[in-house]
């Protein structure tokens, strides 16, 4: 049997940690990486047997990066706290780990996403998968602010269980997170030399909603859908909105 790292990147997620540890509980250590919560987070990732290491927050990437390398075994299943690992998925992870030779260097995972206490089918999260075993010595995650996925120096195989995905507690941590990752996504294409203009604020953000609603049949998601697909297009007016203003502070300097 290989043995597994589980890790876990934190920040005020005492409303989470417990049922993601326990999730996770058949792996042979569990790393917390923490950014320095001001709940009780640490407090319950130890008590329920957690490493917890704390490090100040550059980005995701940075953070699982740091991470990874400190994992005391060869292969890696990263886990947001606000995932949660089924029987099922469970059961499919260790019947790889069971191999004596594994074939591949990571998977990816598909994922059932809720929004608003609401299973989200369609609406452009249908095809969500991520990268979330992993062999240490063979991946590393793209040095980006935001959406950075896993580079692999291997090949890649697919699992059929799913990540069970819980995205918000609610609007206000949506927005939240809304408001910080627009402000990373903004910073990164600034930093690339992108000027948006009026299609980046017009055309852009409104074929997101014909796309995510109609063609990726957000439809069929009822009024969640709807809601969804309308704050997935602002957030790309948002974006392009925080491109102009980096750039006009980047001028000034």
């Amino acid at each position: 049997m290989h043995r597994v790292t589980a890790i876990i990147p934190t920040y005020n997620e005492a409303h989470n940690i417990e049922a993601a540890i326990e999730s996770v509980k058949w792996a042979d250590e569990i790393i917390v990486v923490d950014s320095y919560s001001t709940d009780n987070t640490v407090e319950l990732a130890r008590k329920n047997g957690a490493r917890v290491l704390q490090r100040e927050y550059e980005h995701s990437a940075s953070q699982k990066n740091w991470t990874i390398p400190q994992a005391s075994h060869e292969w890696i299943f990263l886990l947001d706290a606000d995932e949660r690992v089924g029987d099922d998925l469970h059961e499919e992870i260790q019947g790889i780990l069971a191999k004596k030779e594994i074939g591949y260097s990571a998977f990816w995972i598909k994922r059932r996403n809720f929004f608003m206490n609401a299973e989200i089918k369609y609406s452009g999260w249908q095809g969500d998968k991520v990268i979330r075993l992993f062999r240490r010595d063979d991946c590393k995650y793209e040095n980006k602010s935001v959406h950075a996925e896993i580079i692999c120096d291997g090949s890649i195989g697919v699992l059929k269980s799913k990540l069970i995905h819980y995205t918000f507690k609610d609007i206000f941590h949506y927005l939240e997170k809304w408001d910080r990752y627009t402000t990373m996504s903004g910073k990164d294409r600034a930093e690339r030399g992108e000027e948006p203009n009026l299609f980046h604020f017009l055309v852009k953000p409104a074929f997101r909603f014909f796309q995510d609603y109609f063609l990726k049949l957000g439809i069929l998601d009822g009024m969640t859908g709807f809601i969804l697909c309308t704050l997935s297009s602002m957030s790309v007016f948002m974006r392009y909105l925080k491109v102009k203003q980096f750039n006009q502070n980047n001028k000034s300097i």
